[in-house]
């Protein structure tokens, strides 16, 4: 009897905690969809069908698949057909704004810029970042670019100084050293063979790359660029779970491709894990460097036991390692292939900026304060930034329930902010908004535009108007 008294106990929890489960998926995958989806059509909001578990996936690998057969007229620089198709053909069967459903995650997509200023300053905390996906972490870092909360507040804190303008202008003789190395590489190619092809974007990502592993790593630059090399192996296996269903857990399966990530992420923080203890070791006597990572570990080892939001350990020294490459070297060297490539186009430019930086560097390299005097480069710059940003859209999460201009937005609902189309808004930025017209910066970015907010591209991430634009 006292048997049969225990199994019935154990049939009894093992019943509540699948009926609990049970519950717990019909309220995630089907009540709760629904609710939402009710909400937003009361609010004249309407978007694709929600499909249980995958949401509205399985519709944007279709339309991506598609897109990457489409050969896009060389004189127009409308890329929204092939890189943001969804988003165009729900624009245009739903509105705007229209709400889709990214796996189990409600998404809302807004094209107003004051809307996309809100929710971008999020001065408050309001609207945070979303959760990101195990793989991703594990190549980009998480560094200043991806913690949030108090973690953010404290990692600002230490990396601030370690970005202080005056500190990164000062690096630009290193980073002048290498664009002439390369220059240089390009001239004997073309002297040997007198036409000689060269992939540009390969060329910019090793000159980037270079760049980034000197100020970075300085006197230990071929293990910075090891590492650089080691995530840059990571990117495939990112890509290819970019639009997979997310399940909490599936990081640590050993699968083929887990297996890869492991180790190509367990290399990366052995190798710098080695240049920190190096760097910590030489530290009281000779000081930490004056690259990058110097700076960081200076700031965070010389601060006192009053200061503990000063003081990273390890772990978040790595991880902002990592975060320095990706702040600053696939964005810029994709912006310098792509302003190389608009000025092919545009020969009347080329000539405008040649004569430009002759006449304010003359023969000598520039350093950062003629770097400041090129108006023109600086024009041609943002528009290339306009048109081709180098993060098509951004995605943050309503902390708790929002209203938003005239919207209101329930909790945990993701609000999803495609720059790329922004950039092309004709109501923004008038009749040639798909056209390369570097005047319309002439009076300044604020001016640009109808609203003075509407150039996104330096809203990705706090680290990209520091290195990123220095590197330019």
């Amino acid at each position: 009897m006292e048997k049969m008294g225990y199994l019935r106990l154990v049939s009894l929890v093992l019943t509540l905690v699948l009926v609990s489960t049970l519950w717990k998926l019909f309220k995630l995958l089907i009540w709760r969809p629904y609710v939402v989806i009710r909400f937003f059509e009361k609010q004249g909001i309407r978007g694709p069908p929600y499909s249980v578990l995958s949401g509205s996936l399985p519709e944007i690998k279709k339309l991506k698949k598609e897109a990457r057969n489409m050969v896009l007229d060389l004189n127009s620089h409308d890329i929204i057909p092939k890189v943001l198709p969804y988003y165009l053909k729900w624009t245009s069967e739903y509105g705007k704004p229209f709400l889709y459903w990214y796996g189990t995650d409600p998404r809302i997509c807004i094209t107003d810029p004051e809307l996309a200023k809100q929710v971008l300053s999020n001065k408050f905390g309001f609207y945070t970042k979303p959760r990101i996906n195990p793989t991703a972490v594990a190549m980009i870092g998480k560094g200043l670019a991806l913690v949030t909360g108090m973690d953010w507040v404290k990692h600002r804190r230490v990396v601030n100084p370690a970005f202080n303008t005056d500190k990164l202008k000062a690096m630009t003789r290193r980073m002048a050293a290498c664009t002439l190395s390369t220059l240089e590489g390009w001239e004997h190619l073309c002297s040997k063979d007198h036409f000689k092809e060269i992939d540009i974007r390969r060329e910019f990502q090793i000159l980037t790359g270079d760049i980034i592993a000197h100020t970075a790593f300085g006197s230990s630059y071929l293990e910075g660029k090891a590492v650089f090399e080691t995530q840059r192996e990571l990117q495939p296996y990112v890509l290819a779970s970019a639009t997979d269903v997310y399940i909490p857990g599936r990081q640590y399966i050993p699968t083929w491709s887990n297996r890869q990530t492991w180790k190509l992420d367990s290399k990366i923080r052995t190798t710098v894990r080695s240049i920190v203890e190096s760097r910590l070791r030489k530290g009281e006597e000779s000081g930490y460097g004056d690259d990058l990572l110097g700076l960081l570990m200076g700031v965070s080892e010389t601060a006192s036991h009053k200061q503990a939001d000063l003081k990273l350990n390890m772990h978040e020294i790595v991880e902002e390692c990592k975060t320095f490459y990706f702040a600053g070297h696939e964005t810029t060297s994709n912006l310098l292939t792509w302003t190389v490539y608009l000025l092919s186009l545009h020969p009347e430019w080329q000539k405008r900026l040649r004569e430009e930086v002759l006449k304010e560097c003359g023969s000598e390299v520039p350093d950062a304060e003629k770097l400041n005097r090129l108006k023109l480069v600086n024009m041609v710059i943002l528009e290339v930034l306009r048109l081709y940003c180098p993060v098509i859209s951004l995605v943050r999460v309503a902390s708790e329930d929002m209203k938003l201009g005239k919207l209101m937005i329930p909790k945990d609902t993701m609000v999803t902010i495609p720059l790329a189309m922004i950039h092309r808004s004709k109501m923004q930025w008038g009749e040639d908004a798909n056209e390369f017209n570097p005047w319309r910066f002439s009076q300044g970015v604020s001016k640009a535009a109808k609203h003075p907010n509407a150039l996104l591209a330096f809203s990705v991430e706090v680290l990209e108007p520091a290195l990123g634009k220095i590197l330019q």
